[in-house]
This record gives C-alpha cells, sequence and structure tokens, in this order.
C-alpha cells in the first residue's frame, strides 16, 4: 500500500471504506493507478473474526474451492466485465454460487465497471442494500449471503481521455453519454464515495520516498486505525457504520448544531434523495470515528459530502 505514489485523497478513501464497510468508486484515465489502489485494499482491511471465518469457509467449501490460499482471509473477488450474469451472481441449472457470494464478508472489485452486462450491474440493488441474493429457478429457489464492500473504476468515457490533458478525446457526445447511462441512478445511490484519480507528477512518480512512521508502514497504520474503528463501532451498535438501518439513524448518528444546518443547506442546494442524504451520514459517523469524535462536526460532514459524485 505504502509504495503507491500520491493519491493521498483516494488511499483516504480506501481507508473511510475499511473502518465503516462503505462502497467505493474511483474515476479517471487509464494508467492512473486505479486498479493498482483498489488491489492494494486487500493489505489494509482487518482479517475476519471467528463468525465470519465460519461463513466464509462453508461458503467456498459448499462451491468446491477452498484451498491454503484462501483460508482465513477475507476474500477478494475480481471477475472480468466479459464475465456472464451467472458466474458473477450465481445460477444455473445447480443454482450455482455466483461471485457476489463468494466475495461475501470481503471484496467485490468490478474493474472498468461499465463494460459489465447491464443485467449484472443492476442485479447489484439487492445485495447492496440487504447483503443476500435470492435466485430461482424451475427446480427450486435459494438465499445467498452477499455481504461485502463494492470497489469499481471506471474511466470518464469509453476511452478515457474525455477532459483530461493527456490525449484528446476521440469520442461522440453521445458515445460518452451511453458510457454514463450503463450506471443507472439507483446502482449510484448506493455508492458512499465518488474519487476521481488523476496524473501524478513524474517527480513524484520516481521519487524513492516510502511512508513508514514510527517503524511501521503504512498498510499496519492504515489497518490498525481501521481495527480500531471498527471496534467503536461493534461496541456502540454491533455493526458497521454502513449497515446502520434507516430507523436507527437518529439513534446512532448525531450531528452538532453547525453539521446539522450544513446538512439542511446541501440537501436542498444539492436536491439530495433520502438514501443519499444517509449514506452521507453514516460516512460522516465513520469519519468522526476514525477520530474518536462522539458526535459529528461540520468538518466531518464536509468531506462526506465532497465525496458525493459531482457532475
Amino acid at each position: 500500500f505504502e509504495n503507491i505514489k500520491g493519491q493521498e485523497i483516494s488511499k483516504r478513501g480506501l481507508l473511510l471504506a475499511g473502518a465503516g464497510g462503505h462502497n467505493i468508486n474511483f474515476s479517471g484515465p487509464p494508467g492512473t493507478g486505479k486498479t493498482m489502489l483498489s488491489k492494494a485494499f486487500r493489505e489494509i482491511i482487518p482479517s475476519p473474526n471467528e463468525n465470519e471465518l465460519l461463513e466464509i469457509t462453508a461458503i467456498y467449501s459448499s462451491a468446491g474451492i477452498l484451498s491454503s490460499e484462501n483460508f482465513a482471509r477475507r476474500p477478494f473477488r475480481a471477475p472480468h466485465h466479459s464475465a456472464s450474469y451467472s458466474a458473477i451472481c450465481g445460477g444455473g441449472g445447480n443454482l450455482n454460487i455466483g461471485e457476489i457470494t463468494l466475495a461475501h464478508r470481503g471484496v467485490l472489485f468490478l474493474d472498468e465497471f461499465p463494460e459489465f452486462n447491464r443485467r449484472v450491474i443492476e442485479s447489484l440493488r439487492t445485495p447492496l442494500e440487504d447483503g443476500k441474493i435470492s435466485l430461482a429457478r424451475k427446480n427450486g429457489s435459494v438465499t445467498y449471503p452477499a455481504d461485502f464492500i463494492l470497489i469499481t473504476t471506471m474511466n470518464p468515457c469509453p476511452c478515457g481521455y474525455y477532459q483530461t490533458n493527456i490525449k484528446v478525446c476521440e469520442c461522440s457526445n453521445q458515445s460518452i453519454l451511453k458510457y454514463k447511462q450503463k450506471i443507472s441512478g439507483p446502482i449510484l445511490d448506493r455508492i458512499d464515495m465518488f474519487i476521481s484519480v488523476d496524473q501524478i507528477a513524474t517527480s513524484d512518480l520516481i521519487s524513492d520516498s516510502k511512508t513508514n512512521i514510527g517503524g511501521k508502514s503504512l498498510s499496519i497504520i492504515y489497518r490498525e486505525k481501521i481495527e480500531k474503528a471498527r471496534e467503536i463501532q461493534i461496541k456502540r451498535q454491533g455493526f458497521l457504520n454502513s449497515k446502520i438501518p434507516s430507523s436507527k439513524i437518529n439513534e446512532y448518528i448525531k450531528l452538532d448544531e453547525k453539521a446539522k444546518k450544513l446538512l439542511e443547506q446541501a440537501s436542498q442546494k444539492l436536491n439530495l434523495s433520502a438514501r443519499v442524504i444517509h449514506k452521507i451520514l453514516k460516512l460522516s459517523r465513520t469519519i468522526a470515528d476514525l477520530e474518536n469524535s462522539k458526535e459529528i462536526k461540520q468538518e466531518h460532514l464536509l468531506e462526506a459530502l465532497q465525496y458525493r459524485k459531482q457532475e
């Protein structure tokens, strides 16, 4: 994780994603490190607890792919965008387990997100909301667990260079619009953070410097912060902030007066839906937990608002 040059905002986003179980989207031109950042997430996410380990082991045993390589580790599933609906979501004649379930208690990484089949993209709605997926066929039906952190990447356009200073974009306005419309509003509403990954300066790229504080690598520092934040959440509510139900928002998420006024102004100005407001509040709660703050302050809410998608 510490070998990634620059991209401090992206690293901060991954820290928040790990701490509160939030979904994240990286957008930017090719070659800026979106995929590398996403894969490095494995280095900072804590190991599964005993109950989670039992669930993961049961799933992988049922799928017939349990091995020493994936035992006692959180899953990190990265299916290719050409994979079929049944391969990703599960199903077929025997109602097989798909990538969505294999990512349970871990990470589902969808690189080049808009290139996936539209049916696959839309099928993420229920798992992202309920943590499970139901499959039905003529010979029966089954519900599989599917509680994961979603990490997605995408380019600004099909060629990848729209509004960048790297190359001239060769895409038509129609193709750019069609590319963006593959990700529907309901799916975007279920993603907590949208982070732009820009090209870094050559001087930063060739630098030999590595982040090492007090003899600890950045990966270890981030993992310890995530573990501490998760302990706070489990003690307070029994689950991660991303899983706080709408009915419990007011119970677990307390804003100070300045933060309340800011949220009212932002919701009116940006015309935020109720689901998006709840996403912002949950993310703000995670930011506050990383600072061991019982109340959500204005600066916590401001940071959470900055991660929302801006057209």
